[in-house]
Parts: structure tokens; C-alpha cells; sequence
């Protein structure tokens, strides 16, 4: 018999207070979830993320039954599996003949398109819920962005701040600053990082086990280990880790955010983004948990704003990028790289320490926190000149919270530049000089940072200068540029030539090693 909705709960909005599940609280509707091979294929995923994936929606199926919801669970294996979203979900349609069909707002524009695509033929009305986990709406940002000449992340973070009230004291920001950036970039010294607490690790119960027996069989290939999954897959191990972080390692956040250390994938790191991106844990409930702390406990200001600043700044902002700016966005290739993404960025297999270290703990965690993402991994893809889209394929493949809405804009606006300055005002370029001075990477690696000529020639700076060399007729008109172009010009024209010669090595050698 038809039914009145079917409700789709995609695999990143496991959310009990979904408004789409409002939709189907009567007996004439059902809840679909579905696991399918192409989404855990169509880019090869780190092991981890399919587990992270499979068995958080396992156990939210669990806890939607124990609600009494009436779900339609798609597992992997089972026979009539179609194997691709798209006909998995038309398998369903075509089952229930449902008068509507109700999603939340997805979190990836392809997956909005095969719904619609999928609704058409069958006359199924669609309705697209507003997803209310995020603190900003799609049509409140476009709103904001229609106002301002220019988009700039934090004159949409003072918004976000008035707007919400967090940290603010009247009309004006608690402590009389809206950021403490000056504060949050201390290192560890020669000495390195004192005893920091890890993140909690969370048991694998026979869900997780299933899952994980499943996805070592399923897909061996894939890259990353098994070895150390931990993440959290349900609401309560999300609010246990949220506690965790407040507890032991936010007051270290502020100053040390930016800081890097070998063999320390977490340092003082909330390891929370995989949680809130899953919608096991809402941003309002992490912010005013971080925002407690600072009455409650010896919290500083700076660590707290910090925080913030990233939850209800950096990630409402790039959402809004996200959906006002595509589909063109993906498209988009301002410095006009063309490289692919080198096989190491998978394996680790590299003589530089930086991003040996930076992709082993990706191996192995799937984490590697903003700095590294930005000014290590994300520098290096965009010195050498890779296409930016392929390096948010690579962050896709490679990062358990990786979601579309989020790593594009941060991938190929924030750390590629790839949209000419709509999400980062300048390129971050940067030497090996940097990554010296902010990790301890640079002292057990074979290259020197200082140098950009010679056996020994850090590629990172290397490739910096040549980076500067080649885009500079695109650049030149940055101010915030000026400094790095009248250090370029410094160095005399042999020279120049020499560092263009070990770039293009350095080019050459990584374009004909690839994983995909």
C-alpha cells in the first residue's frame, strides 16, 4: 500500500531532533537509510571513515527503532542492494509509493541532485527540510553575503557573535577583543610538549566489530589502518568526548593551537569535528559546554575564543560558501594548477619529516588538526600546483570528518586558493621556514628549511619560491603579498633559474608517481 512520507536519513545526519523525522512519526510513513557500495568507492576512503560511517548509522538505526520509528535499513550486503545511491533509493520509492518523499538539507550537492533526479519520473513531491544543526541558515548567510562588498570570515563571526550572544557583554565582545589570534601562536620548545591527556578512546561493541570485520573483508584496499579506531558512533560517546575535551585539554587550546609536534596527532585538539559533522552532537551544545568552562574551571579567555571562533566562525562560514557558490565552485582553479595529487600523500612514503608525520597519523587516525591541514599538507599540494579539486578528493578519501559542504570551500578556498580570495584573502605560501618554527618536524629531517638550492633544498621552499615565481602576475595586485614578491626579488636571477630547475624535478618526479 502507499505510504504518506518516506523519510531519508543520510549517513552524516544521525540526529534524533532531525525536523525531517518530524515527517514520520505515523504509521504511514517510514525512515530509509541506506549503505551503499558506490559512496564508500566512488573515492578510495580511509578504513576508519567507512567504520566511522557504517556503524554510527548502525547504531542510529538502533536508536531510531527504540523511538519507534518504523525504519527500512539498506546494509551493504543485503541481496537486493543496488549498490549506488541513486538506485537504492528508486528501489524504495518504487517499494513504498510514498505521496512525499522529505530529506533534510543534505550535506553534499550531488547527493541533492540524485534525490531530485530520483523524485521526478515517480511525480513524488520532494521536501527538502532546513537542517537546523547548523546555527546559520543558507538563506541567512546569502542574506549576510548580498550586504557586504566582500566576504570576509570574521566581520561573519562578529555577526554569528551579536547574533547568538556568546561572548559578548552588551554590544561588544567579552574582554574587549573579538580575537585573541595574537595569543594562539606558541609552540613547544626544544623541550616539546608537556603530558597532554589523549582523546577517550571508545571500546568497539559487536556493532562496531561487525562493522569493522565487514570493511576489512569488504573493501582491503582502501587506505589507512584499522588498527586504532576509537572514534565515538553514538550521541552519548559524542557528549562523552565534548566532556572529555573540556576537561582535560581546552585550556591548553588557545595558545597552542597552531603548534605541531612529531608523534602527536592530538596535542590539545578536540577530535569533536567528526561527532558535530555526523550530527551526533550539536554546535550550540559545544560551544556552550566550552563556553561553561571559562566561569567554571581555569579556562582562559583566549582558549575559549579560540574555540568558538572555529565552531560558530570557520564552519558556519564555509557552509554558507558551500551552498551559495556551487555547483561552479568545484570547478574553480584560479592559479590554474594542474598536477595530480602525488601517491605519497596516501602512503607517507616520503623523505620530508613534515608530511611523513602529518600523513602517518593519518594512517593511522584519520585526524590531523587545522595547522596541519593548512600548513603542511595542504601547502605542499598547493606549492607543487595540484588541481585543486583533486586535493578535496584526496581530503575526502583521507579524513574521517571530511563531508562535502565542509572540505571543499576549506580545500580549495581556504588552503588551495583556488577560488581567487572568496573564502581566504591571500594564499597561505609559506616555506619550510614556518613549518621550523612551529613543529619539531624540521630537526630529524634529511632537508634544511633554509635552503632552496642544493641536495639538501627543503622542497617545501623550494617549491615556495617558484610558487611565488610562477603566479605572481596573479598575485601582484595583493597587498598582503608585497612582503613575500620584494623578498623574491632579492635573489638575483641565477639563482632563480637554479630554484626553477629543483621545482621542476621536485614536479616531475611527484606527477608520475600517483594512487588514483
Amino acid at each position: 500500500m502507499p505510504i504518506r512520507n518516506l523519510v531519508v536519513v543520510f549517513g552524516d545526519q544521525l540526529w534524533l531532533k532531525s525536523p525531517a523525522l518530524e515527517y514520520a512519526e505515523s504509521k504511514d510513513d517510514r525512515v530509509v537509510m541506506m549503505e551503499v557500495a558506490e559512496e564508500a568507492t566512488y573515492i578510495p576512503q580511509h578504513k576508519i571513515r567507512l567504520v566511522l560511517f557504517f556503524s554510527a548509522m548502525r547504531h542510529f538505526r538502533e536508536e531510531l527503532a527504540a523511538h519507534d520509528y518504523r525504519v527500512c535499513y539498506s546494509q551493504l550486503d543485503d541481496a537486493k542492494n543496488r549498490g549506488d545511491f541513486a538506485g537504492e533509493l528508486q528501489r524504495r520509492v518504487e517499494e513504498f509509493n510514498p505521496q512525499r518523499l522529505v530529506c533534510l538539507e543534505p550535506g553534499d550537492w550531488r547527493v541533492r541532485e540524485i534525490v531530485q533526479e530520483v523524485c521526478k519520473p515517480h511525480g513524488v513531491e520532494l521536501k527538502i527540510v532546513e537542517n537546523t544543526h547548523f546555527l546559520c541558515s543558507v538563506d541567512e548567510f546569502r542574506a549576510f553575503a548580498d550586504s557586504r562588498k566582500s566576504l570576509v570570515m570574521e566581520y561573519f563571526y562578529r555577526h554569528m557573535r551579536r547574533k547568538t550572544g556568546w561572548l559578548m557583554k552588551g554590544g561588544d565582545p567579552v574582554g574587549g577583543q573579538w580575537n585573541y589570534d595574537s595569543e594562539n601562536r606558541q609552540r613547544f620548545g626544544k623541550e616539546g610538549p608537556p603530558d597532554i591527556k589523549q582523546p577517550h578512546r571508545f571500546r568497539a561493541d559487536k556493532i562496531t566489530d561487525d562493522t569493522i570485520a565487514m570493511v576489512k573483508e569488504r573493501f582491503p584496499d582502501a587506505p589507512g589502518s584499522l588498527d586504532r579506531f576509537d572514534y565515538p558512533v553514538t550521541r552519548q560517546q559524542g557528549l562523552d568526548a565534548l566532556h572529555d575535551f573540556v576537561e582535560h585539554r581546552l585550556a591548553g587550546f588557545g595558545p597552542y593551537q597552531d603548534a605541531m609536534a612529531s608523534g602527536e596527532p592530538y596535542l590539545y585538539h578536540s577530535r569533536l569535528s567528526a561527532a558535530m559533522n555526523l550530527h551526533l552532537i550539536h554546535p550550540g551544545e559545544v560551544v556552550e559546554a566550552v563556553i561553561d568552562a571559562s566561569a567554571n574551571k581555569d579556562v582562559e579567555l583566549n582558549s575559549v575564543e579560540g574555540f568558538v571562533r572555529q565552531v560558530i566562525g570557520w564552519r558556519e562560514f564555509v557552509r554558507g560558501i558551500y551552498w551559495t557558490q556551487m555547483p561552479d565552485y568545484a570547478q574553480m582553479n584560479y592559479l590554474d594548477a594542474d598536477l595530480p595529487m602525488p601517491a605519497f600523500m596516501w602512503t607517507g612514503e616520503t623523505e620530508m619529516n613534515c608530511l611523513k608525520q602529518s600523513i602517518g597519523q593519518l594512517i593511522d587516525h584519520a585526524y590531523a588538526h587545522h595547522i596541519q591541514r593548512l600548513m603542511v599538507l595542504g601547502l605542499y599540494a598547493m606549492l607543487l600546483g595540484v588541481k585543486p579539486y583533486d586535493v578535496h578528493r584526496w581530503h575526502i578519501s583521507m579524513y574521517a570528518d571530511a563531508i562535502d559542504w565542509v572540505s571543499l570551500p576549506n580545500v580549495l578556498g581556504m588552503s588551495q586558493h583556488g577560488d581567487g580570495g572568496i573564502v581566504g584573502t591571500k594564499p597561505y605560501a609559506a616555506s619550510g621556514n614556518y613549518i621550523s618554527k612551529m613543529s619539531g618536524y624540521c630537526a630529524s629531517c634529511r632537508y634544511d628549511p633554509k635552503k632552496s638550492e642544493g641536495e639538501n633544498a627543503c622542497p617545501m621552499t623550494v617549491l615556495c619560491w617558484d610558487f611565488l615565481s610562477r603566479n605572481r602576475s596573479k598575485l601582484k595586485a595583493n597587498r598582503r603579498m608585497d612582503f613575500q614578491f620584494k623578498n623574491l626579488d632579492r635573489k638575483d636571477n641565477a639563482e632563480r633559474r637554479a630554484i626553477r630547475k629543483q621545482a621542476d624535478a621536485i614536479k616531475a618526479k611527484a606527477a608520475d608517481q600517483t594512487y588514483l
